[in-house]
């Protein structure tokens, strides 16, 4: 029989008439995996009940945008450099250079060190995209993390052979191999660990992927009802090649083939219509918000590049489906609320715009839509029991009067407490209870050592040539 908790705290952000609503001095009460009430008092038999009264209680975030296999090797690596060539973008070198000297004890290295990080910042749902989905799902279902996995596929690579543009090595028929593994994959994993471990399609670059093979995943993800992935908009180099080939924007392309649905997330649309750096006519935003496609936000890896969003608030004043996500370095979900709100403002000029509200909303009730999930992203009945459990008392929170303003613009990690996945503890006391964080740590570092000696040489002689050191060292 499911144990019945019965959890009670000073403040609960708990879901009521469409929102989230601020409960004072309330009560939980989980059975098995699901919340079954949300109030003021619960009379009936319990199992446990647990004294949260100093705690903030806020559902789990939902992360949209996430590459676990290898982003957490990023951090030291891709900071302070740009190419102008490539409009301040580090994809088409940065990539291939990491990408090509990892290893598969490297990769899973960093999905390791990733889900106690996740976990430890915040994310009880993960999307993500890469190329270990078999491990990640492993790896997520020890971990007690809910997952949404996608191994992803495409037509054509980058590369750049004289530093100075894109080109293209097209392979269509690896694109279609991919394709099929992938669907392979979604129906392998579906289900595992209590429901936890979902599978979805990512497609992954728009201008690697052809026409037929962005058909395809769309009428599949349809046909099996789970979100399709796309990397869209996110460089100044795709949304020039995209208006090249078609003539039209890259949101206006795929809505010309029938890709935009209500299952559809595209990855960054930093570069819509409009955006100053490509002044190309259009309205993007509208037809995100006609096709019910869901945008997936990661402001701090463009924003350390200087580039941003034209801006946050536009979209959601234009009705588009705004999710939040993290994409590299550091996977933490509040730092992506802090900067969608802080740089949402700056680019909008309006203090009143990007509220904690908002970021709120994007890390939680938004992506459970996009995810056609009324059981994830708040504390209602029904829901599943995916929980935050944060400090009341510590520096970073007090004084406190509005709890929502003072995760979004004050907390740190340190704040988050304990974490409840599916009814289960994955988190106590700071402590991420089902991984060895100390080893997961030395597994990093000694992957970290291996990439940065081993960078592709086809792009790089050494990582300081790519990324010099921040300062020389020290001569005896």
């Amino acid at each position: 029989m499911p144990k019945r908790i019965k959890i009670e705290a000073r403040i609960i952000v708990a879901y009521q008439d469409g929102g989230h609503r601020i409960l004072q001095d309330g009560c939980i009460v989980v059975d098995g995996s699901q919340i079954i009430f949300v109030g003021k008092t619960f009379d009936e038999p319990v199992d446990e009940v647990i004294d949260a009264g100093d705690r903030i209680v806020t559902p789990g975030f939902i992360n949209t945008h996430c590459h676990m296999a290898g982003s957490p090797l990023d951090k030291s690596f891709i900071e302070d450099i740009g190419s102008r060539q490539f409009y301040l973008s580090g994809l088409p070198v940065m990539l291939r250079a990491r990408g090509g000297a990892m290893r598969d004890e490297d990769k899973e290295a960093c999905v390791d060190y990733s889900i106690v990080e996740l976990i430890r910042t915040g994310t009880t749902t993960i999307m993500e995209q890469g190329g270990m989905g078999d491990y990640v799902a492993d790896a997520a279902e020890q971990a007690g993390l809910r997952a949404y996995i996608a191994n992803m596929y495409s037509s054509a690579s980058w590369i750049t052979p004289t530093g100075r543009q894109v080109e293209y090595d097209w392979n269509e028929p690896a694109g279609i191999e991919g394709f099929k593994k992938a669907v392979d994959f979604v129906e392998r994993v579906d289900g595992r660990g209590n429901g936890r471990i979902k599978g979805f399609l990512g497609p992954a670059q728009i201008d690697n992927c052809t026409e037929e093979l962005l058909r395809m995943s769309s009428e599949a993800s349809q046909e099996m009802q789970v979100p399709v992935s796309l990397h869209t908009s996110q460089a100044v180099f795709e949304f020039q090649e995209i208006a090249r080939r078609y003539g039209m924007t890259p949101v206006e392309w795929l809505d010309s083939i029938d890709f935009l649905n209500d299952w559809a997330l595209l990855g960054h649309v930093i570069y819509p219509a409009g955006h100053s750096w490509v002044n190309f006519a259009g309205d993007d935003l509208s037809i995100l918000e006609r096709t019910k496609a869901s945008v997936a936000h990661a402001t701090w890896v463009f924003n350390r590049r200087g580039i941003a969003m034209e801006s946050f608030p536009a979209y959601l004043d234009a009705g588009v489906n705004v999710c939040l996500g993290t994409d590299t370095c550091p996977q933490s979900m509040i730092e992506a609320m802090r900067w969608s709100a802080v740089v949402g403002k700056i680019m909008s000029r309006q203090t009143e715009k990007s509220t904690a509200a908002d970021v709120f909303n994007a890390a939680t009730l938004n992506p459970a839509q996009m995810l056609h999930r009324d059981d994830l992203g708040r504390i209602s009945a029904g829901a599943k029991a995916d929980l935050l459990f944060w400090d009341t008392s510590s520096m970073f929170m007090i004084p406190l009067r509005d709890p929502i303003k003072n995760i979004v613009y004050n907390a740190t990690a340190d704040e988050l407490k304990d974490v409840m996945i599916d009814g289960e503890w994955v988190m106590k006391g700071r402590e991420v209870l089902k991984i060895d964080e100390q080893q997961a740590n030395e597994k990093l570092q000694i992957a970290g050592e291996h990439v940065w000696a081993s960078v592709n040489p086809e792009v790089a002689s050494s990582a300081d040539e790519l990324s010099p050191q921040t300062f020389r060292n020290f001569e005896a």
